[in-house]
């Protein structure tokens, strides 16, 4: 089927319909709609089909979630819908599992979609160096540090998240806790989790406490199953911690429940401390100590970096959103 053959079974004239097919903007969204529906059931295809289909973009904003129990990406997401309701722009939101490839997973979807920009939170970047180059949109990486990638059409906005997790470790030891047991993330497959590894050895080695990653940290999803799973894995081990950092608030959640099965009361026989700042920890008994990373300051900033990436062209840029230490009650001070 020709242009003119789809002017005829739809009534309208063959440059309404190359307009429509293009994707310009002066044809009704009656005849827009008419004309793409016709086109699609009857099969038609451009006679320079990749080159045309490229020019044709959806109104849609996608974000590729990496991670599906991230109770911070959950609340993220609804800071970013509930902005982009004002907008002109769509949203379609892609979760996919930690250990998964984002990158891969987004170029699928901008070949499907046809999205004005991506919003990854979350990611690798040994991904992006593997597999981006292929995506030509606007993207922005929440979370993520993607200063160092070289890619004119990304941008990154995210907490520093070794600086986040030295100071977490750092406020337990100044309480006295010396046996401190670290669970988090897989550092082979997360910066996030390499980078939150690296700040606490960072702390631990500045005060001379010994720590071996073998034996006192454990690793699994940002969920809170794993937290409780791999504090389990710690005290059947027999050793005995009088803190536990966790590099997730979910987890740390998980690892308080796991403590109480064993009789182990949080704060007065092991201090727990997270990294987050959930909402949800201010309304647990005790009340959860963490490391608070701006959610919607990080979401809005992503957000906004990559609309005015898409409407007005500018350039990547990368930026780092501060945190803050809450000390509340699942923590305590021991003697030294």
């Amino acid at each position: 089927m020709t242009i003119k053959d789809l002017a005829e079974a739809t009534g309208y004239a063959v440059g309404t319909v190359s307009r429509a097919l293009n994707g310009h903007p002066n044809v009704s969204e009656k005849a827009r709609a008419v004309i793409l529906e016709a086109a699609q059931k009857s099969g038609f295809q451009f006679n320079t089909n990749a080159k045309q289909l490229k020019q044709i973009h959806s109104n849609a904003i996608i974000v590729v979630v990496k991670g599906v129990g991230n109770e911070l990406f959950g609340e993220m997401v609804e800071t970013i819908q509930h902005s982009l309701s004002r907008t002109k722009y769509q949203l379609l939101v892609d979760y996919l599992d930690e250990d998964l490839n984002e990158v891969t997973r987004a170029l699928q979807l901008c070949r499907e979609r046809k999205p004005r920009g991506v919003l990854f939170l979350g990611g690798n970047n040994q991904n992006f160096i593997q597999d981006f180059a292929a995506i030509d949109v606007p993207c922005v990486l929440v979370t993520s540090d993607g200063s160092k990638l070289p890619f004119p059409n990304l941008s990154s906005v995210t907490t520093d998240d070794l600086e986040a997790a030295r100071c977490g470790i750092e406020t337990l030891i100044a309480m006295g806790h010396r046996q401190i047991a670290v669970i988090g993330g897989d550092p082979s497959i997360s910066d996030t989790s390499r980078l939150r590894l690296e700040g606490c050895m960072a702390a631990f080695a500045a005060h001379d406490i010994p720590f071996d990653p073998r034996r006192d940290y454990q690793s699994g999803r940002y969920s809170w199953q794993n937290g409780y799973e791999a504090v389990q894995t710690l005290l059947r081990g027999g050793l005995r911690y009088t803190a536990i950092f966790a590099a997730a608030d979910v987890m740390a959640i998980g690892a308080i429940r796991a403590l109480w099965e064993y009789g182990l009361r949080v704060p007065q026989d092991v201090s727990v401390m997270g990294v987050d700042g959930l909402p949800l920890g201010s309304y647990l008994v005790p009340q959860l100590s963490t490391v608070v990373q701006d959610g919607a300051r990080l979401a809005n900033r992503g957000l906004t970096i990559l609309l005015e990436s898409i409407e007005q062209g500018k350039k990547a840029r990368h930026e780092t959103v501060p945190f803050r230490v809450a000390k509340r009650e699942s923590i305590r001070e021991i003697p030294i």
